[in-house]
């Protein structure tokens, strides 16, 4: 079977197993790997890697998801890796949290994580990274993948690696972690957590261990079946039982991931899910009080309680690009320390690494929300200000046709066109992207009222629709 070159994503790899991907897609992927790393090698001017680890073999993490598909690909991904002349450590079933901080904490040259993070049972995909877990997107290092995979012309070398494998790993993750938090302020809240039967239920049992908090546990069987909903929180009707679950339990909080458990939502004592705004635009608070005046970054989507949050506690806000991987080379780039997505993405740039924490982001939320005994639906309530479309999407036949009249339309407004098309207006705002891989626009407006929403949001889908 061929690889199907639409797999090649900005971020990652990803397509339905058997028909886009298979195990020989893994296995050249191991090979076209080993080859980009050794070409990095070859071009750096400062090497990252000392002289003498140049002269060993490259030691790369794998690890994977608890999808169905993962083992024969994990399987063919370590065989392409250890053909290509590459040392591998297997550190098991894990999230891609987990997997990043090994990569990072063991100063390990690089890895990859078989999985296809919150899509369908179907599908899977592959996360890689270079050394510290520095991503690898498509213009650094997926584009190269993409080539040297579809024309086919990879080969073994002489002197294959070795493969060993690494326990404990999620046990020193979580040690890390705590260092970054205060446990014993933490009040012993009642929690109903939801991974969906994916690997985020093990990080999380892993840290509560180390709370009074008391933890219900709903989904954490692990089964890449997906037998009680997608785990892809984004979508509501994934959020239909751990919001029912939170009500019944009267619990103070609930807390989910998705797929890989990467990102991570939030649901109020009131079954309400908590806007990713307002939880980056605390972390933001939070992460400033230990480095004040830091850099603080947000991507181009409307979410203006964040920004607001940043300049109050006297930060830097930087708007960056959609996307983990183009987010985490933002930060590197810019020294950004913290910054947060709109789809529950959470990073931290420390000093081994920069990549997604939820475990700390659990510990900063909990222990904020332990200092008042308001609930937190009451706790966050003023920082509801702001009026949100969600995310519309829209087939279109010319993507630039489409900018082009927004940007003559608005043209009285800030534009923005880091990512898409951003334009501000005083009493509204919103951003216009297109899909990497379908004719579609996809439309975030935010306003100072309902009404102004609601009014823009139709004049710009009328454009849109043309």
């Amino acid at each position: 079977m061929p690889t199907n070159p639409s797999i090649f994503k900005a971020y990652d790899i990803r397509g339905v197993y058997k028909k886009d991907l298979d195990e020989k897609t893994a296995y050249s992927l191991g090979l076209a790997y080993i080859k980009l790393r050794l070409q990095d090698l070859k071009n750096i001017k400062k090497p990252t890697l000392s002289n003498k680890r140049q002269e060993k073999k490259l030691k790369i993490v794998v690890s994977s998801d608890m999808r169905l598909s993962s083992p024969p690909l994990k399987k063919y991904l370590i065989k392409g890796l250890l053909d290509g002349g590459a040392d591998v450590i297997d550190i098991g079933i894990n999230s891609t949290p987990t997997f990043y901080f090994a990569v990072a904490k063991y100063k390990y040259d690089g890895g990859i994580m078989v999985s296809a993070s919150h899509n369908p049972k179907e599908w899977n995909g592959f996360k890689m990274t270079r050394e510290r877990a520095i991503p690898i997107s498509g213009n650094s290092g997926i584009d190269f993948l993409k080539k040297e995979i579809i024309n086919n012309d990879l080969k073994s070398v002489k002197n294959k690696g070795k493969l060993s494998k690494k326990k404990n790993v999620l046990q020193d993750q979580i040690k890390y972690d705590l260092k970054h938090g205060a446990p014993k302020k933490i009040k012993p809240f009642k929690i109903v957590a939801d991974p969906a039967n994916a690997v985020g239920g093990l990080f999380i049992t892993e840290l509560f261990k180390h709370l009074s908090c008391k933890l219900i546990k709903i989904n954490f069987k692990l089964d890449g079946s997906f037998p009680s909903h997608e785990a892809d929180p984004i979508k509501d009707e994934n959020l239909k039982q751990i919001k029912k679950e939170v009500l019944k339990q009267k619990a103070d909080l609930g807390i989910t991931t998705d797929g890989d458990g990467d990102r991570i939502f939030f649901i109020d004592d009131k079954g309400s899910l908590i806007d990713q705004s307002i939880i980056r635009g605390l972390l933001a608070k939070l992460f400033l009080r230990e480095k004040p005046g830091s850099k603080i970054g947000f991507d181009v989507r409307p979410g203006k309680i964040t920004e607001d949050l940043i300049l109050e506690n006297k930060g830097k806000p930087t708007k960056t690009r959609v996307g983990h991987s183009l987010i985490k080379e933002q930060m590197l780039k810019d020294n950004i320390y913290f910054s947060g997505e709109s789809s529950g993405h959470f990073f931290l740039n420390m000093e081994i690494g920069c990549f997604e924490v939820p475990n700390i982001v659990i510990l900063k939320l909990l222990e904020e929300f332990s200092k008042d005994i308001k609930p937190v639906s009451e706790q966050i309530k003023k920082y509801k200000k702001y009026f949100h479309s969600g995310e519309i999407n829209r087939e279109v036949k010319d993507k630039e046709k489409v900018f082009k009249l927004l940007e003559k339309e608005f043209n009285k407004g800030k534009i923005n066109k880091l990512d898409g098309l951003s334009i501000a207006f005083p009493d509204f705002w919103f951003n216009v992207r297109g899909s990497n891989t379908e004719n579609k626009m996809r439309l975030n407006l935010e306003a100072i009222n309902k009404e102004t929403m609601e009014k823009m949001k139709n004049k710009i889908l009328k454009i849109i629709e043309k």
